[in-house]
């Protein structure tokens, strides 16, 4: 007979979300009537009772301190009821009924420098992966690109004077974050990894790293008597997924990991199908703490969509109505032939689309 069960699972998972939504969102959960942009970086949302709910939201350092969210909770527990949140861009959010809140909490949050923006036709806060801070692949520092490229774009955040809202993102490595974009700073290497066969052996699992190769390159083999691996050159594409795998197959280098910048992502149904980016412009040197070079070049693209869009075209829309031949002369980037698309084995992710089937 099994033992009686004296003891009940406790849920370890995120707590429920409900609990953290302000009152004003509870009572009116799913009874939104319409909502409205007083000015950038304000949203305002009417409810079918006549309820009305602001939201402010603020750009943040992304690598916040204690103590800079401290500072977030006070006007929080000042303006908002106590309620604020961070969106998936790195933005803080409070949310209060009240104009006068409003207009007071905007004042603080310009004196403490955080700019208020990112609604509407705008430059978004910049996605990005954790960078050299928290990762342990990385080949560039993602938060410090996104924070020099934001400086530069700064006043776009803050205004809405694009002809639709501008999406950036920036990588870290090739192969495990981020997503689709208007523009893209993601990191390429240009040779394949150098392999310690010393150490290979007894710090990686040999089959799960052949395993990762997506093009198959990997094989095993003996370097001096000791079990290793080997990397097929001609057939290696440089995306540095073994390093993740396998530290001893080093890929990082500060003179051949470059920067690429990346066009005409859209992940969303409206208006057209969800696209996938396109390379522009890669070989951007490594240049921290500030990289000067690829935030010259987005600024670039970013002032030829502005000055070229129709309203409510996304970049890549722009871009398929005057065609890339035009868009390169725009921007007075260079094209070359490894931006010609000759990659054919995503048929799976394509088929995800609600407008493309095979």
């Amino acid at each position: 007979m099994a033992a009686e069960r004296t003891w009940t699972t406790i849920e370890s998972g995120p707590p429920n979300a409900w609990d953290f939504l302000h009152p004003v969102c509870q009572k009116n959960y799913g009874k939104w009537k319409y909502h409205e942009r007083p000015r950038p970086g304000v949203l305002k949302h009417v409810a079918e009772s006549g309820d009305v709910l602001y939201t402010v939201r603020a750009g943040t350092e992304r690598q916040d301190t204690a103590t800079i969210i401290r500072r977030f909770c006070d006007l929080a527990d000042k303006y908002a009821d106590g309620f604020l949140r961070w969106t998936v861009r790195n933005n803080v959010e409070f949310m209060t009924p009240s104009w006068d809140n409003v207009e007071a909490l905007i004042k603080d949050l310009n004196d403490l420098g955080h700019p208020v923006g990112g609604t509407g036709p705008s430059v978004s806060a910049i996605a990005h992966t954790q960078g050299w801070l928290h990762c342990d692949i990385p080949a560039t520092d993602a938060s410090g690109v996104a924070k020099s490229i934001m400086d530069i774009v700064y006043d776009e955040y803050i205004v809405e004077e694009m002809p639709n809202r501008v999406k950036l993102s920036t990588s870290c490595c090739e192969i495990n974050c981020g997503g689709q974009a208007d523009i893209a700073v993601i990191i390429q290497h240009t040779r394949p990894p150098r392999i310690n066969h010393d150490i290979l052996s007894g710090i990686c699992e040999m089959p799960s790293t052949v395993a990762r190769c997506p093009v198959a390159a990997i094989r095993p083999t003996t370097v001096n008597g000791k079990p290793s691996l080997m990397v097929v050159e001609e057939k290696c594409i440089c995306c540095g997924a073994c390093f993740g795998a396998c530290p001893a197959m080093e890929i990082n280098h500060p003179d051949y990991s470059k920067l690429a910048i990346w066009v005409g992502g859209k992940n969303s149904n409206a208006r057209t199908a969800p696209a996938n980016m396109k390379l522009v412009c890669h070989g951007i040197p490594q240049e921290p703490p500030r990289w000067p070079a690829v935030g010259t070049l987005v600024k670039r693209i970013l002032d030829a969509y502005k000055d070229g869009a129709r309203d409510w075209e996304r970049m890549g829309e722009w871009i398929d109505r005057i065609g890339w031949k035009r868009f390169f002369e725009t921007t007075g980037l260079k094209f070359d032939t490894y931006m010609i698309d000759t990659y054919r084995h995503a048929r799976t992710s394509f088929n995800t689309s609600t407008h493309v089937r095979f």
